[in-house]
């Protein structure tokens, strides 16, 4: 899977993973994402305002579409299913230590969210394969308060889509340090069709970031951008994330576009 984790933990810029190893959900912030993206600080598991756009109590389950097209005509199409499994205490001897909320990624990725009056934000992950979570450091914003347009935050993402035409390994995320995207709150009170239905009273979230890469023996180095745009609907959570990353004719260079797409929730 070539998506961000992000957000939804998915996202999820629910953010990019860990540079040391390779991410199945879009988050970022690719996760997000991915991706989503994933976040929230635990206040006697009381639900501060944010937390009404990601929704973090146990019981619900996300389905979504994800398609990722590159610019050399391959499609990529694949489910991503995530799910809340309620407030649990992190280990004391893993930075962030305390209550925080689990979400779990079907692929093998869990997310712990906090949330307070700040926003919601991601403490710690862990793959399968890992023995113990890993702790953000910093913590990963998914929302930041106030829920008004020009709220803008940063978190690290890297390229999800880019690709090398002929060296190994081809994706550039898996030999470049993370970069940081700046995500703003662009527009409240929005309506998003989906195929899961539609929803109103949504935040769109929008994301710049710039990769520098060597574009071909030409031109040299240059700036590739990144960009998001993240629907969070109220009561609902991550409805729809759209990811591009285009290579602007670059010859060693491939990049794409992502749409992921709520088809089920509960």
């Amino acid at each position: 899977m070539n998506a961000p984790r992000n957000a939804f933990g998915v996202s999820p810029h629910w953010g990019a993973p860990p540079s040391a190893r390779p991410s199945r959900t879009l988050g970022g912030r690719l996760v997000s994402a991915s991706a989503l993206l994933a976040l929230g600080l635990l206040q006697a598991c009381s639900q501060p305002t944010a937390s009404g756009f990601f929704p973090l109590e146990a019981g619900h389950s996300w389905r979504y579409e994800q398609l990722s097209e590159w610019e050399n005509n391959t499609q990529d199409k694949e489910t991503v299913t995530l799910s809340t499994l309620g407030a649990e205490s992190l280990p004391d001897h893993v930075p962030g230590s305390g209550k925080a909320w689990r979400r779990r990624s079907a692929s093998g990725v869990d997310y712990w969210l906090r949330t307070d009056d700040t926003g919601i934000y991601r403490v710690a992950t862990k793959t399968d394969l890992q023995a113990e979570p890993e702790a953000d450091k910093p913590v990963r914003y998914v929302l930041k308060m106030p829920l008004a347009v020009g709220t803008s935050w940063q978190a690290p993402t890297t390229a999800y889509l880019l690709k090398r035409g002929a060296e190994f390994p081809p994706e550039i995320r898996h030999t470049h340090k993370p970069v940081l995207m700046t995500y703003q709150i662009a527009a409240v009170g929005e309506a998003v069709k989906t195929r899961a239905g539609e929803f109103s009273d949504c935040l769109r979230v929008q994301g710049t970031a710039v990769m520098k890469l060597f574009a071909d023996p030409v031109v040299g180095f240059r700036e590739m951008p990144l960009h998001s745009t993240e629907w969070y609907c109220k009561g609902v959570g991550l409805v729809k994330l759209e990811r591009s990353e285009p290579t602007n004719n670059s010859t060693f260079l491939q990049g794409g576009k992502l749409v992921m797409e709520l088809t089920e929730w509960q």
